[in-house]
């Protein structure tokens, strides 16, 4: 990037863990203007990356220098509930001066509270109209709105403040739909520099540079998501051929290498030959016997060289191929015949209001949309046994699991592999580990515990152990299960998602992973249940 124009300059930075693990070692990174999708594995650092831009950890070495005013939009968001709005955009003060002059009160300190933000309330009404909170009163608390509301009043507070760096982690995560066109939106009229750690498919075509943290290291690609992965693919085919040449180099090496060998035992039978049938002087037969074991073992230990050379460039042609697996597995007993009931929901009321009445059959696909607070999770939360309906009656008809979006099914003192068979006790352990391996989790793998395991690592060892589990689920609930996971991750869901045989539910606003589920039925919650046009 051009030095004038970086607003982002990073220099031999490094951190670690608080366990000494490190994240970055003499990382350098310059990020000029523009929208910057900064993508990776979970893991690997992302918003430990935006939390050291935004000054908010310490680097263990190196430096962070930012050209002009960040605004930081965390992924993990908490406000105090009892805060007023204005309080949260951060202009109550100027807000409570302008009225006090407006009353009448010609103190000083007022005029100086709003100095130039005459029209602070107008320009606020109109960055909450852009995303869509107009209805919401600048005197109300935070605890009277929605998570996702919550987001977009963070977002317009760092609108309002005009920073040069905006850094946004994750923004999409709890927005429903008409939330996320809003996001869009404001993050595609951006004219600053913008950072925008993200797995959301649809805001990755919104960037103008794709950034992918991998091993400590950024590589940067030009353009959106799709045009990415396009360049990816590429270099990845290009990546598999050099490691078949290498590989076929490899086993050539070896095959010359063993020639060497048996060259090298010829030679030597007929020294030795020689030397017993005394055909030639003593000293003759003992100079060219020693001549030939020499060229011989040169010979062979120049293929022996040669092939540590090949293997050399077999591991290097390895490390350049991406290990970022499909989830397979087989799961025939999770099969429903079609038109089997599933599940029946009869005049049932949930908190919140919500009501809903609808039959599930068979193998049926079915997205379940709606806006923030609709009472999707709660729903969930009723069909699963977890709460009681409000009235009603939820009939389940075949066996089912559920995954919530707090992943707390697991034992975090267990290993994966105890985690799995306490809920198939029945199996075999050889068995799920056979089946854990599917799951990407091999060799000593499944005996790690829980509790040290990544968010990613998380999430598929909560879905191997529903999947795996006995009876085998024929309806699976799932509740925003694309949130925090990372593209790779997503598309592991997606594939293991396409072996399971059952019926499944799922609440998501991830409009890309629905499509990507083959989607069958589509309903919203929008007070009633309602059947909907596909999205």
């Amino acid at each position: 990037m051009v030095a004038a124009t970086t607003h982002i300059t990073i220099s031999g930075l490094s951190y670690s863990w608080p366990d000494g693990t490190p994240v970055f070692d003499g990382l350098d990174l310059a990020i000029g203007p523009g929208r910057t999708g900064l993508i990776g594995l979970n893991g690997t650092g992302k918003s430990t990356l935006l939390k050291l831009i935004a000054g908010e950890f310490a680097p263990a070495a190196g430096t962070v220098r930012v050209t002009g005013e960040i605004g930081h939009l965390p992924q993990n968001l908490t406000l105090d509930t009892t805060r007023r709005v204005d309080e949260v955009l951060g202009i109550a003060r100027a807000r409570a001066a302008l009225h006090a002059i407006e009353a009448g009160d010609p103190d000083e300190a007022h005029f100086a509270a709003v100095g130039e933000d005459w029209d602070i309330e107008e320009r606020t009404r109109a960055t909450l109209d852009q995303l869509g909170l107009s209805h919401i009163g600048l005197d109300r608390t935070v605890g009277q709105v929605s998570g996702g509301e919550t987001v977009l009043l963070r977002l317009a507070a760092l609108l309002l403040r005009g920073p040069d760096v905006l850094l946004l982690d994750e923004p999409t995560n709890n927005l429903d739909l008409d939330a996320r066109q809003r996001l869009y939106a404001a993050v595609s009229a951006w004219r600053g520099v913008l950072v925008v750690v993200s797995h959301d498919r649809e805001l990755l075509e919104r960037v103008d540079h794709i950034a992918d943290l991998r091993a400590g290291e950024v590589r940067w690609f030009g353009g959106t998501l799709a045009e990415y992965e396009e360049a990816l693919t590429v270099e990845q085919e290009a990546a598999e051929r050099m490691v078949r040449v290498a590989e076929a180099d490899v086993r050539r090496q070896k095959r010359e290498l063993i020639e060497a060998h048996d060259k090298l035992a010829g030679r030597t039978r007929m020294a030795k030959k020689a030397f017993e049938n005394k055909k030639e002087p003593r000293a003759v037969m003992r100079m060219r016997k020693r001549t030939a074991q020499e060229s011989a073992g040169k010979h062979r230990i120049m293929h022996e060289e040669r092939l540590e050379q090949a293997r050399e460039r077999l591991t290097e042609a390895e490390s350049a191929v991406r290990d970022d697996d499909e989830i397979r597995v087989d799961l025939p007993f999770t099969a429903v015949p079609p038109r089997r009931r599933v599940l029946s929901l009869d005049g049932v009321a949930v908190r919140y209001g919500a009501r809903a009445t609808t039959e599930l059959q068979g193998p049926e696909r079915v997205a379940l949309v709606g806006r923030n607070g609709a009472g999707k999770t709660t729903l969930l939360n009723t069909v699963a046994g977890e709460l009681p309906p409000e009235a009603g009656e939820v009939t389940v008809h075949v066996p089912l699991r559920y995954l919530p979006q707090r992943l707390d099914i697991l034992d975090e003192s267990l290993s994966i592999l105890d985690n799995v068979r306490a809920l198939a006790p029945g199996t075999d352990q050889q068995r799920v580990r056979a089946q854990l391996a599917r799951f990407l989790f091999r060799k000593e793998r499944p005996d790690q515990r829980v509790g040290t395991l990544s968010g990613g690592e998380r999430f598929r060892a909560s879905l191997a152990a529903l999947m795996l589990a006995e009876p085998a689920p024929q309806l699976l609930l799932l509740d925003e299960p694309t949130n925090n996971l990372d593209l790779s991750s997503v598309r592991q869901l997606t594939s293991a998602l396409a072996s399971y045989r059952g019926a499944l539910l799922v609440a998501s606003h991830d409009l890309p992973f629905l499509r990507g589920l083959g989607i069958t039925r589509w309903l919203r919650l929008d007070g009633e249940l309602s059947e909907s046009e596909p999205l």
